[in-house]
């Protein structure tokens, strides 16, 4: 679930995106999460740390260089999450802000951001480790033409 995205014939996602515009979606991504609800609750009030860790992981992800791996080793993001509860609902939660902020980038392509937003609801459908919420399951939200 961490290896990077494969490429395509425009090069890695992260090439095709930028990390200008990728540090953009994380900025954007987690001023939605400090307002959601569901998800502020499991974060902590300060999410500069978990931001640099999110853009670190988002640019070895998508093909760029691997600065999680460089500064904390192995993902091993469902394991890292295990401690909180993420419900159905949070992981529903989690992917309407990513659909978000994605929409809210307008230096991330349509085909780039639909590309990424694929990929981010596999991995927030790996995440939800508590059932039960009554929020269903975590699906597609995204609609950028």
């Amino acid at each position: 679930m961490t290896a990077p995205i494969p490429l395509s014939a425009g090069g890695s996602l992260y090439e095709r995106i930028g990390p200008q515009a990728l540090s953009a979606l994380v900025t954007r991504f987690y001023t939605l999460v400090a307002q959601d609800p569901d998800l502020s609750p499991i974060f902590p009030a300060d999410l500069t740390l978990t931001a640099e860790k999110q853009l670190a992981f988002l640019t070895g992800f998508l093909g760029g260089p691997p600065l999680y791996h460089q500064t904390y080793g192995p993902p091993r993001l469902r394991a890292r999450h295990l401690p909180h509860a993420i419900t159905p609902t949070r992981g529903q939660a989690w992917l309407a802000c990513m659909d978000r902020a994605l929409r809210d980038t307008p230096h991330i392509a349509g085909a780039e951001a639909r590309e990424l937003h694929a990929a981010l609801a596999r991995v927030a459908a790996h995440m939800v480790n508590t059932p039960g919420d009554g929020g269903g399951k975590v699906g597609q939200l995204f609609a950028i033409d």
